[in-house]
């Protein structure tokens, strides 16, 4: 007998169990259906296994630069397999969580992979969901809503197949054994910038490749050029404008060669490993949408600001849309897409409003347009920009470099971006997406008392100096 039900979500990451949990609190009787575990990419592949990662480099690079602060330590060294054991502590005690989550909303899990199915006799209209189960019978799940969370996974390039040992995705990076001596990494966007600096902090010989002019190309350009600075002074190998050769790549005696241009010129790097970090792919294949009327455009599935589909009762959120594929994002999404199908009053969350966060050393963070974006967009900008190192607080903790740079226009004042990048910005970040929720001003969040000493000085201090009245320089 098919399970029915008001809302099942096929997919049970981020977005998915969120949107789960927000269903239930509204009374909603709830089927979650998911191949692998709980928590998706995000928490088994993504987000919090590479932050943990991420830590672990960031203390130890720390530990071994301590005579700076006046603290004498000799012999420090890294075991890396016990760094993958503080990783996976981590994950498994979320994935508890989430279980628990499940569990005190009464929300029905279901393992397996599920497909969209057409009009059947279970249903007269498309969004039913067949589920091959693990032990290879067959459920159906008919709901009232559907909503699809499927997530994504990391890029190919042709020519560039990972394997798992040679050449790898982010996937295979996060369960290496073993550091490798070097390392190529393909793309500088967030995953390849934050791997080149975990990796580079653990003492791998980094090298990265990026055919943008600058690192994380999405960001704003000032951002891309500090990153490259930053790292680069680390002894990162950074070629940006490089075009890669891809049918050169070979793999002999456990040794990645590729060719690429750059500045007008071939060459050959050489690295015991070669990392793929060219963005995400929406899983929108093989999940049955060929099975209603729901379209797919570039990959990805299209939705209204409501994130339903051509087919109303069926709802997308998260990487499987496209967008900004974050998961707080996907978070947002997930309950937006639920008070809507439940008829609640709602506020639709614009893409201006998700920040957006590089977790490397130094941290990047940013949210709202870019420089070039609100030129391209016809804005009048002003712009104010300034240092950590007329910050106190960032001169005792010994991270002055960096700045923050706030975007507002010249006629309406509104905060149209705030970039950081530099010590503890993915948490000073928040108060910069805060304003532009309350569509506040640079001279607003500018007279709001931030504590001294403190980081978030910074935050007031560049706003006043959109109009040129910052105290501090």
């Amino acid at each position: 007998m098919a399970i029915t039900c008001d809302v099942a979500i096929l997919g049970g990451g981020t977005g998915g169990y969120v949107a789960a949990i927000r269903a239930a609190q509204l009374g909603k009787n709830v089927v979650i259906i998911e191949q692998d575990k709980l928590g998706g990419t995000c928490l088994h592949r993504g987000c919090i296994p590479s932050k943990a990662l991420l830590r672990s480099a960031e203390l130890f690079a720390e530990m071994k630069d301590s005579e700076r602060y006046g603290i004498e330590s000799d012999g420090v060294r890294l075991s890396f397999g016990k760094v993958q054991q503080r990783k996976e502590g981590i994950v498994h005690k979320l994935y508890q969580g989430v279980q628990y989550l499940m569990r005190k909303n009464k929300i029905t899990v279901v393992q397996g992979k599920g497909r969209v199915i057409g009009p059947s006799i279970f249903s007269p209209r498309s969004g039913a969901v067949a589920v091959e189960l693990p032990d290879g019978e067959m459920e159906t799940v008919v709901p009232t809503h559907l909503i699809i969370a499927t997530g994504s996974r990391p890029r190919h390039l042709p020519g560039l197949e990972p394997d798992g040992v040679h050449i790898l995705t982010s996937d295979h990076a996060l369960q290496m054994e073993e550091l490798p001596e070097s390392i190529i990494i393909v793309g500088g966007g967030v995953i390849g910038v934050e791997w080149a600096s975990m990796l580079n902090d653990f003492g791998v010989n980094v090298t990265v490749v990026e055919a943008a002019t600058h690192l994380v190309p999405a960001e704003d350009e000032e951002i891309g050029r500090e990153l490259k600075k930053q790292l680069a002074g680390r002894g990162v190998n950074i070629l940006t404008g490089a075009k890669l050769l891809i049918e050169t790549c070979e793999v002999q005696e456990g040794r990645v060669t590729i060719m690429l241009e750059h500045d007008g010129e071939s060459r050959t790097l050489t690295a015991d490993k070669l990392l793929m970090s060219v963005g995400r792919v929406g899983n929108t294949d093989q999940i049955g949408l060929e099975n209603t009327d729901v379209r797919v455009e570039n990959g990805v599935i299209a939705v209204n600001a409501n994130m339903q589909t051509t087919e109303p009762h069926i709802y997308a959120i998260g990487d499987c849309i496209g967008g900004l594929q974050l998961a707080h994002a996907a978070s947002h999404e997930g309950i937006t897409a639920v008070n809507h199908l439940a008829g609640e009053a709602h506020m639709t969350y614009r893409k201006e409003w998700i920040p957006r966060c590089i977790y490397s050393r130094p941290e990047a963070a940013s949210v709202g347009l870019t420089e070039k974006e609100a030129r391209d967009r016809g804005h009048a900008v002003k712009v104010g920009k300034f240092p950590f190192s007329a910050i106190g607080k960032a001169l005792v903790n010994g991270t002055q470099e960096g700045f923050v740079k706030v975007i507002a226009d010249q006629e309406t004042q509104d905060i149209l971006g705030v970039h950081m990048i530099g010590p503890h910005v993915t948490e000073l970040i928040g108060e910069a997406a805060l304003a532009q929720v309350l569509d506040a001003t640079p001279w607003e969040v500018g007279a709001a008392v931030h504590a001294h000493p403190s980081l978030s000085e910074i935050i007031g201090e560049a706003m006043l100096a959109v109009d040129g009245k910052s105290i501090g320089l």
